[in-house]
């Protein structure tokens, strides 16, 4: 690890490597599209609600094409959710619809990687959305957006770099989300796939096809570490404040770069796990532990890390970015908490 002086960032940047790289491709994973249908179908009798985005800011605004959503997994279980989620207080888990697709769940219980969000997305007759990038979404970021169409037609396609592709059903896909794409269905029915998002796992690469993996640069691949427990004593330990870096909490948003003034916050515990809190104690993300005192925010992958170091020559935070093995690294001394004024 390359140590930065307090106050300063260390970044190690590699070039962009999206070059030669397949925009989409099957995994080594094949389903039976009628019972996937049958369930799909079956789930008709409740409310598909709007498409919806999320971030840092918030829920967007609902979609205003016939794009429905069903959630099967979202932040805290909600059924209301309609977005992927992201970095909060709330671990994913499964919604009360899941208990009727067992097929949808046996199909899930066997992708080898941590399960994110997982959601029904019907896009009706005639739809398409715009243009757009599903930003940090892929394998330099550890979060893999996975589909497998359950009910689709010819005129049902996926465009990602400009180029055009008809999915069948049945069969695990992977798209390059963080490049422009959009959807399109020029059919006469709904389709519908079920979109699943995840952690990056050797096992779940080990899927791909042996050309996509040849040209993958797996300098840049950033994998899910598994959660390892604290102690209380490790918890108490945790507890302190300091100044963050401004752009540290907006976790959705790539960081252009603009020099800000630090922002105050704490790590303190509530409900028995540590929580990031902003400068009037108002939690932002609850910390899962990913080792040697590192944390990822709830929701989140290892794209954005905290550390308390109480090393010398004295006890600090550090404050991670990755890109791959891209890193920016900030470094902050930390106080204890009862003697922060804020």
């Amino acid at each position: 690890m390359t140590h930065a002086p307090e106050g300063r960032a260390v970044t190690a940047v590699l070039p962009d490597a999206d070059a030669g790289i397949p925009t989409a491709v099957p995994l080594d994973r094949a389903y039976d599209a009628d019972r996937l249908a049958t369930e799909a179908l079956a789930l008709r009798e409740f409310t598909w609600r709007a498409q919806r985005a999320y971030g840092q800011d918030g829920l967007a605004s609902e979609a205003t094409i016939d794009w429905r959503i069903l959630s099967l997994r979202s932040p805290g279980g909600d059924p209301g959710r309609t977005d992927p989620g992201g970095a909060g207080l709330l671990p994913h888990a499964d919604t009360p619809y899941l208990a009727h697709t067992p097929y949808i769940a046996e199909v899930l219980a066997g992708i080898p990687a941590p399960l994110r969000a997982v959601r029904l997305m019907a896009l009706g007759a005639g739809a398409r959305c715009h243009e757009h990038r599903d930003g940090k979404c892929g394998y330099p970021w550890g979060a893999m957006r996975l589909h497998v169409p359950v009910i689709t037609n010819p005129g049902a396609v996926v465009v990602i770099g400009g180029e055009e592709r008809h999915w069948d059903a049945g069969r695990l896909w992977f798209g390059d989300f963080d490049r422009l794409h959009y959807v399109r269905n020029d059919g006469d029915e709904a389709r519908v796939h079920l979109v699943i998002d995840v952690g990056l796992t050797p096992e779940l690469l080990a899927l791909f096809p042996e050309d996509f993996r040849d040209r993958l640069p797996w300098r840049d691949v950033l994998y899910a570490q598994p959660p390892k427990p604290l102690g209380q004593a490790d918890l108490d330990a945790l507890t302190c404040a300091f100044d963050m870096p401004a752009a540290f909490p907006d976790w959705s948003e790539e960081d252009d770069g603009t020099p800000r003034p630090d922002v105050p916050g704490s790590v303190r515990v509530a409900d028995g796990r540590p929580v990031l809190c902003g400068g009037d104690g108002e939690p932002l993300f609850a910390l899962v532990h990913i080792g040697s005192g590192e944390f990822r925010f709830e929701g989140w992958t290892e794209e954005r890390t905290v550390q308390i170091d109480p090393g010398e020559p004295g006890p600090c935070a550090r404050f991670r970015v990755r890109r791959g093995t891209s890193l920016t690294e900030y470094v902050r001394p930390v106080r204890p908490l009862q003697e922060d004024a804020r």
